[in-house]
């Protein structure tokens, strides 16, 4: 009989690459997950890995039981959520990703939700960009993720993971609205001029002189908003670069900046900026995804019954 821990270690390395990395993530010694791997080649007695640079590739062998090892993980996950739901209450540990403006926005309502309705459940919510979160869920790092999808921008497909529509997010340009003077005679111009300028803009095109708040490089966020910048004919002068979206508003309430903000950032509070409506109303799609041999858990169906009722909650205040 195969030893299933031994399975998972290689599979692991399917998904991470390295054995440095396998051992991160599972909190081992990189020669601990050598000698569990060495112990399994010698139980299915054929090679199993090939060394390539840093890197260690998988011999077809071991292709073949990274499958059924993922088969049996899923059975045995399967057969945990059926034990739980046999319970009469909802208990145990539900891991949670979450990017940043939903964790600001839906979390503390559904954890007091969840606190009420089921109090002996434990959540962990730790803060993933999108494309992190949904691969730790599939390697099990996490039971659940809060993700988002840009127009015309996909992500990976991962056929073990479901999906489910939390919220659809609309995006709006954002101004300054008014900004407070220096002094009785010279107001606060920001940068360049632009804290004036900004309150003057009625169309994004009209935003193309002003300086620009955006998220990172290589973010669906940054390449969404470039694009849309560059079909209205201008290339933004981006000036500041954060992934932090209460900054983002900061720069654009004190006329240091334009942006694009989606109305999630807002908690279901009054927006402390001008908001202007874009051609076609573009939103992003946010949703949770699962493990399909988890998803039917009785912690993880309360944690989606919860983000959906904190996100039916929000209006503005």
């Amino acid at each position: 009989m195969l030893d299933v821990r031994r399975l998972r270690l290689l599979r692991e390395v399917k998904l991470r690459g390295t054995l440095a990395a396998v051992a991160d993530a599972l909190a081992y010694s990189p020669s601990s997950v050598s000698q569990q791997l060495t112990l399994l080649e010698k139980e299915v007695g054929v090679p199993l890995l090939e060394k390539s640079g840093r890197r260690v590739l998988l011999t077809p062998q071991a292709e073949l039981l990274v499958a059924r090892a993922a088969e049996v993980l899923d059975t045995l996950e399967r057969a945990e959520g059926e034990l739980a739901a046999s319970l009469t209450t909802v208990s145990g540990t539900v891991r949670l990703a979450v990017f940043q403006s939903a964790a600001h926005a839906v979390i503390p309502q559904a954890l007091t939700i969840l606190a009420a309705d089921y109090p002996e459940l434990r959540v962990e919510m730790t803060e993933r960009e999108p494309d992190a979160g949904l691969f730790e869920v599939s390697a099990r790092d996490f039971d659940l993720v809060i993700a988002e999808q840009y127009p015309d921008h996909t992500r990976e497909h991962r056929p073990d993971l479901d999906r489910v529509h939390l919220v659809t997010d609309v995006i709006r340009l954002a101004t300054a609205r008014r900004v407070a003077s220096r002094n009785a005679a010279a107001p606060n111009q920001g940068a360049s001029g632009a804290a004036t300028d900004a309150q003057a803009i009625r169309t994004l095109a009209e935003a193309a002189a002003l300086p620009w708040v955006m998220e990172p490089e290589g973010t669906a966020a940054r390449a969404w908003a470039t694009q849309l910048c560059r079909a209205a004919g201008f290339e933004p002068d981006v000036r500041f670069e954060t992934a932090d979206l209460m900054a983002h508003i900061r720069l654009i309430r004190s006329g240091n900046a334009v942006g694009l903000l989606p109305d999630l950032v807002w908690a279901g509070e009054n927006p402390t900026v001008r908001l202007l409506e874009l051609p076609g109303t573009p939103h992003r799609d946010v949703f949770t995804s699962a493990r399909r041999s988890s998803a039917e858990r009785p912690g993880v169906s309360a944690v989606r019954e919860a983000l959906a009722r904190a996100v039916a909650e929000l209006s503005p205040a």
